[in-house]
């Protein structure tokens, strides 16, 4: 199957957007035997449907934020991208600053959104029900349930499984995901008119990427226990950035920080595939893009428990900038300062790297025969330019070494139960 492809070679980041292009009668998103979320087919599909979801999926196409949300107002930094205001930033509540995964700001944006009436609903994630160490889709329609959905998922998550279900209530919304999940659904706009008319408000985290099954099963044997052992699972939030708490079935509960999870730097993260080659981790195509502010990028083991958590806010539109200065001057949001875009280099260090490399490790791609996303507005050759030829075939090497090793591959999809 061709839609197997984009799974195959590693580029499915599991956002479930093709199973709401094709119905849930021709593709369904569920766990697979690898661990992940992958679409399976159960139905006969067509080459105009799998041409649709070619077009739309996140692994094959990515862009930057619509030539018509950019103005004479935007400045655009070749790394972070059209902004129009970035402010320091937190929750004005106490308990959703604490509550939430790092300062609350899209919480706390999220349930002013309600609160003011600009939106019916909030379509975002929560922790699933089933499997504790993923995310599932939700939708809140008051304070209360964006705040009990509040805090990072750093597991697979479908957020857009149902996507036209949600456009079909046809009351205005906003969209709370990954860059990944935003750029699919600005992709999908292409091709229902619905999208623009009804999702008022894009926001998103800079996200640095989940933990992949099989590290989060490495994780898990820590304590001889496998994701069926887990009841709950909270990876961070209560504190900035908190602790990684989780409970099995045999009674124990197991609190730790963040960083005996993620390890103290970039360098011991464990990723997907597809993470690696994101050429879009800071949510370029949000109305608003929210990450931490830690100097180096990881919180300081030594001191963690003490960050009461601070947002670094992009404000990309004009929808984004006139909505901060809402919440501010109705008491949900605090400013605390503007900051620029080299203050972003020096809290998303990692973003920056990332950034700059991408387009080499396309070129190692490409050199393999794998498929490759497609990118527009994202500046990535601007940057390997400014790199210079040495790094970038360095980046292209490794990659393409990787790709001839199987590293960057996945089995066809397996559901690792009956579909019913």
């Amino acid at each position: 199957e061709r839609l197997y492809r984009i799974c195959e070679d590693g580029l499915c980041i599991g956002c479930g957007l093709c199973q709401s292009v094709a119905g849930p009668d021709r593709i369904r998103v569920v766990k697979t035997t690898t661990g992940y979320e992958r679409p399976i087919v159960v139905g006969p599909l067509d080459h105009a449907t799998v041409d649709t979801i070619y077009d739309v999926c996140p692994g094959t196409r990515l862009e930057g934020l619509p030539e018509r949300l950019v103005d004479s107002e935007t400045h655009t930094d070749p790394t972070w991208g059209p902004y129009r205001r970035i402010v320091r930033a937190y929750a004005a509540d106490d308990e959703v600053r604490f509550r939430a995964a790092t300062g609350g700001a899209l919480t706390a944006l999220a349930q002013y959104l309600l609160e003011s009436k600009r939106v019916a609903f909030i379509l975002h994630v929560t922790a699933s029900k089933t499997n504790p160490t993923f995310g599932e889709r939700t939708i809140s329609i008051d304070a209360d349930e964006v705040l009990a959905a509040a805090g990072s998922r750093y597991g697979p998550t479908a957020p857009l499984i149902d996507v036209r279900d949600a456009l079909d209530r046809n009351e205005l919304f906003a969209f709370v995901g990954k860059p990944c999940d935003i750029a699919a659904l600005r992709n999908y706009a292409r091709h229902d008119e619905r999208v623009d008319a009804l999702v008022r408000y894009w926001l998103t985290p800079v996200c640095g990427g989940f933990m992949p099954p099989d590290g989060m099963n490495d994780f898990l044997s820590r304590f001889h226990a496998t994701t069926d052992d887990v009841v709950s699972f909270s990876y961070r939030g209560n504190g900035c950035p908190g602790p990684t708490r989780f409970e099995l079935r045999d009674g124990r509960v197991i609190s730790m920080r963040y960083t005996d999870l993620w390890g103290e730097d970039e360098s011991k993260w464990t990723l997907p595939f597809r993470c690696k080659v994101c050429a879009d981790g800071i949510g370029e195509a949000a109305d608003i893009a929210a990450a931490d502010t830690w100097p180096g990028g990881s919180p300081d083991p030594t001191t963690e428990d003490q960050d009461p958590g601070t947002n670094a806010i992009i404000a990309r539109t004009e929808v984004g900038v006139t909505l901060i200065a809402a919440a501010e001057r109705d008491g949900a949001l605090v400013i605390e300062r503007d900051i620029g875009p080299r203050d972003m280099d020096i809290y998303q260090p990692h973003q920056v790297t990332k950034k700059y490399a991408v387009w080499g490790r396309y070129a190692g791609l490409r050199a393999t025969g794998r498929l490759t996303p497609q990118t527009e507005r994202l500046r990535i050759a601007e940057l390997a330019r400014a790199r210079g030829v040495a790094e970038n075939l360095r980046q292209a090497r490794g990659t393409r070494r990787r790709a001839q090793q199987g590293k960057t591959s996945e089995p066809t999809p397996t559901p690792a139960e009956d579909i019913a």
